[in-house]
């Protein structure tokens, strides 16, 4: 098992069909640290009192028309949307898993930590489309959708969702410590460096 150096948290943004819960696994197996990504929505229906069809709908992806009906809301009545709430609450439960060694996959955790001021060692996975396509095929999370357009459609509402909360672009390498290409690197050798690094 290797040890972690001076990190308590490690957090791994994706592109979608990236690899981010496959490295984030083989990292927990390694560092004997626990890692959250489809946990981490339970732990946020206990703490926040939504559903978890909400905040797997909500949680990570937001349109545009979303932002603008939110807005208009916003601007006519005392009206908190439940795309801010469930956000809060995520926030929230970022902030507490970071007390501990952990590794957290997606959820704007990154910049969330940032802003609070607690370390941890942010990576970036991204990769070539014949390589997520290749990827979202073996999750089959496609619904029959048009692979290449369910991936596009993915990406675009992660983006959406990220700037409107952190109002940083994700993926922009100055966010993190580690940019790596998964599709060329394969995700083994992609935790090998992250061990590396860290």
């Amino acid at each position: 098992m290797a040890k972690l150096i001076n990190c308590p948290v490690i957090t791994i943004s994706r592109e979608y069909g990236a690899g981010g819960r496959s490295v984030a696994k083989r990292l927990s197996e390694l560092l004997g640290i626990p890692w959250y990504d489809k946990d981490f929505v339970k732990a946020t229906v206990s703490s926040s009192g939504f559903s978890e069809e909400d905040i797997l709908r909500e949680g990570e992806e937001m349109s545009s028309r979303q932002i603008f009906l939110d807005s208009l809301l916003n601007s006519m009545v005392s009206y908190t949307s439940s795309g801010d709430a469930i956000f809060q609450a995520q926030k929230k439960e970022i902030l507490r898993l970071a007390q501990e060694p952990c590794i957290i996959v997606g959820r704007c955790a990154n910049i969330i930590l940032q802003q609070a001021g607690i370390p941890s060692f942010d990576v970036f996975l991204y990769a070539d489309m014949e390589f997520r396509m290749k990827r979202a095929a073996e999750l089959k999370e496609n619904d029959d959708m048009d692979l290449r357009k369910y991936i596009e459609t993915r990406d675009e509402l992660r983006a959406i969702y990220h700037k409107h909360y952190t109002k940083a672009e994700i993926g922009d390498y100055h966010n993190y410590d580690l940019v790596l290409n998964a599709g060329i690197l394969g995700f083994e050798k992609c935790v090998d460096i992250i061990l590396h690094a860290l």
